[in-house]
């Protein structure tokens, strides 16, 4: 129902901001604003979402939680898609979420609402390892002789150990 209500409210601001801002400044600044709006947001979002993958990468290599470095990315692509969408509550919705404030905030009021069970990163061993030990598994393996009657393909060439003694 929210979804419904944002695909109809979003579009009524936008073009009731279009012609408040579009009657006061004129047609061809707002269309300025709009597309310098999008050129800044992308240089942004491109930096900010660079130093989002990399704190996702630190938080992997230190074996660390990584809701929220993957949560500052997902609302970095947002405000991408916001500031790419001509209007002008887009852009100050895409801009605020540029704002790291604004995206701990907003990561906080989630994290009050979501309750994650448990978290693991790998397995751990059941028992102790000693440096000289080696744990495997084998299984024998019967050696056949190649059928006589069955010649080789053009695809393949006998080998130096083929003992079939076609060449």
């Amino acid at each position: 129902m929210w979804l419904l209500l944002a695909f109809i409210a979003v579009p009524l601001i936008e073009i009731a901001l279009f012609i408040q801002v579009g009657g006061l400044i004129g047609l061809w600044p707002t269309l300025l604003i709009v597309v310098v709006t999008a050129i800044i947001g992308t240089t942004l979002v491109r930096s900010q979402g660079a130093q989002a993958l990399g704190q996702l990468k630190r938080s992997f290599n230190e074996l660390r939680d990584p809701a929220e470095p993957l949560a500052n990315g997902a609302m970095i692509l947002f405000a991408g898609a916001l500031l790419l969408t001509p209007g002008f509550f887009t852009d100050a919705v895409g801009f605020s979420l540029l704002i790291p404030g604004v995206r701990k905030r907003l990561f906080a009021e989630a994290k009050k609402r979501v309750k994650v069970q448990t978290m693991s990163y790998g397995t751990r061993p059941t028992r102790p390892t000693r440096d000289d030990v080696i744990d495997g598994r084998a299984e024998e393996v019967e050696i056949r002789e190649p059928n006589p009657a069955r010649r080789p393909s053009g695809w393949t060439r006998p080998g130096p150990d083929d003992r079939s003694g076609r060449n």
